[in-house]
């Protein structure tokens, strides 16, 4: 099977080309600011990045012959897990969205160039709406303000599923906490095939993180919000983009912050601390969920490759489990495996209504 993966950003497209469960190549587009400046909103990019990824393909003298494409998914409404075709509705949502994002550029992508291509599929999966909370999860202190689930649901789902293959069990009958650690942090609660419990990290809930604030003090940001000083776009900003070691430390450079904290900058280590302190306390009151039955603790995501956060994260909550960790986020053998599952029939193929 012949699968074609594109991952739009904001500022590059990662496409990659796979024979089964084989990566024959895989390449990141960027783009410069000035280029994307021209356009008003990210579904204006369209045209151009199609060329791109055309212009790639042809270069590498590979035909359009693929059984699948399959395009990270964007800003859609809350559906479950799974791998979906993209039909018009999908795309109807994506280019009404009121969130602009480079990920709903994805299914518009797939479905573009898989309808010249006989019998090829167009799909998307797992996008960060997945939406799987039970029903009290959703609950707040103000019913106008429902919990929402919006997270890293690609890398979680392929983590823990790797991690199910691993151990000879189906992901169904696994009791999991997976916590992605990246720009953002999500702590994921995976209970029987489901995630029942997240924060919503596109927004900045949950643990503070690189560029998101985390859950603040809710009568003082009130009182910021209120102050006269900031508009409503820099408050957005302070919550996600400029918030946690940032606001902190004006970088988001985890390499960069843990060799300032050898060389003996105080500072940088209490708010490093600070932060896997935050995490550990997102997956402790996660193993609440799960009445303290938790079969292991999965840590992924870009941070999971730095020693000094893993140590000492692991320090805090391995009383609760057993703690894996898989370093990195690999979206484009995430994406492309979904669509080879679907092609083996080993996924179902779902619709998006």
């Amino acid at each position: 099977m012949k699968i074609l993966v594109i991952n739009p950003g904001s500022t590059s497209t990662k496409i990659a080309v796979y024979r089964d469960h084989t990566p024959l190549f895989v390449c990141s587009i960027r783009h410069e600011a000035e280029q994307l400046a021209v356009y008003t909103q990210i579904t204006d990019q369209f045209d151009f990045r199609k060329a791109l990824i055309l212009q790639e393909l042809q270069a590498r003298n590979i035909p359009l012959d693929f059984h699948a494409i399959i395009g990270r998914g964007g800003l859609l409404k809350p559906i479950p897990s799974g791998v979906y075709v993209v039909n018009e509705r999908m795309k109807h949502d994506v280019l009404t969205s009121e969130r602009q994002h480079a990920s709903n550029l994805g299914c518009l992508l797939a479905s573009d160039m898989a309808s010249s291509i006989p019998g090829c599929l167009a799909l998307i999966a797992d996008p960060v709406v997945v939406d799987e909370l039970q029903d009290i999860a959703r609950i707040s202190g103000l019913p106008q303000l429902p919990r929402l689930s919006i997270f890293h649901a690609l890398n979680q789902k392929a983590i823990a599923r790797q991690y199910a293959r691993e151990q000879g069990v189906p992901y169904e009958e696994l009791r999991l906490i997976v916590c992605h650690l990246g720009g953002g942090i999500s702590t994921g609660v995976h209970l029987n095939g489901r995630i029942v419990d997240v924060n919503n990290a596109l927004d900045g809930e949950g643990p503070f993180a690189p560029e998101r604030s985390g859950t603040l003090p809710a009568g003082q940001l009130v009182d910021l919000c209120y102050s006269g000083r900031y508009s409503k776009k820099e408050i957005e900003k302070m919550l996600a983009g400029q918030g946690g070691l940032y606001a902190h430390l004006n970088s988001t450079s985890i390499p960069d912050l843990i060799h300032s904290m050898e060389m003996g900058d105080q500072k940088v280590r209490l708010i490093l601390e600070a932060m896997i302190y935050n995490v550990a306390k997102s997956i402790g009151a996660a193993a609440t969920v799960l009445c303290g039955q938790v079969d292991a603790i999965l840590l992924t995501g870009g941070m999971a490759y730095a020693s000094f956060i893993v140590v000492n994260l692991r320090e805090r909550v391995e009383f609760l489990a057993p703690v894996k960790v898989y370093p990195g986020e690999d979206e484009m053998n995430a994406l492309a495996m979904n669509a080879l599952a679907v092609l083996t029939g080993e996924l179902p193929l779902k619709v998006y209504e």
